[in-house]
């Protein structure tokens, strides 16, 4: 199991760069070498590089899972082929939403999604569909953007430090393996400071030990 601190394109808020499950990475732009060998040998995926309407914050706009890849409408059809060059048989699909920073409202991995309470039912249904994958809307912690303030892989679940007892344990019923965190010393927003699969993690460089081992526990990672 790999666990180490990065930053990305001199940012500590990795996760908006890129995103992460068992079966690739898609990273904005064209990262370092260094940065691409952290990525490889942590986390142990097929790296994909693209922009997302121009824009390296891919970690924003892209939500996936190991098998499908959810982008917004904006996306340029360009971008599109290069992703499906890149991940042969991995489909590509749009969702039109108001709401298009995807992986910010969208906490998915190949069995679940928690989405943002404020997608409307149709908007729901099509996620589910995307990604193929039981649906469920609600906020965490206070937090709409469940996406940006939570860590969901195969193996378990990171919630933000916010999140109630009560919330808490309704997840515990969903998930086997729960625990609470902040990262890069104290920020709740845990998704966006992260890259995680069920084989590592890797945080931002500011990111202290004591929020590592609670990620670490939560992901089962040893």
């Amino acid at each position: 199991m790999g666990i180490a601190k990065m930053s990305l394109y001199g940012n500590d808020y990795i996760g908006a760069f890129a995103v992460s499950n068992d079966s690739f990475t898609i990273v904005g732009g064209s990262p370092k070498q260094s940065s691409r060998s952290m990525i490889e040998e942590n986390l142990k995926t097929k790296i994909v590089e693209t922009l997302i309407n121009g824009s390296d914050l891919v970690g924003i706009y892209c939500a996936a899972n190991s098998n499908h890849i959810l982008i917004p409408e904006m996306v340029y059809k360009s971008e599109i082929e290069r992703l499906e060059s890149q991940l042969n048989g991995v489909k590509v699909n749009i969702l039109r939403s108001d709401l298009n920073a995807l992986r910010n409202n969208i906490l998915a991995n190949d069995k679940i999604a928690l989405i943002n309470p404020s997608y409307s039912g149709s908007d729901s249904k099509l996620i589910g569909e995307a990604l193929d994958v039981e649906v469920i809307r609600m906020s965490i912690g206070g937090f709409e953007t469940v996406g940006a303030n939570n860590i969901l892989t195969n193996k378990g679940i990171v919630l933000n430090n916010e999140i109630s007892e009560a919330e808490e344990e309704s997840l515990k019923k969903i998930f086997h393996n729960v625990s609470q965190s902040t990262a890069n010393l104290g920020s709740v927003s845990i998704g966006l400071c992260t890259l995680a699969n069920s084989k590592g993690l890797l945080v931002g460089s500011a990111t202290t030990g004591f929020e590592i081992a609670n990620m670490a526990d939560g992901l089962s990672l040893e």
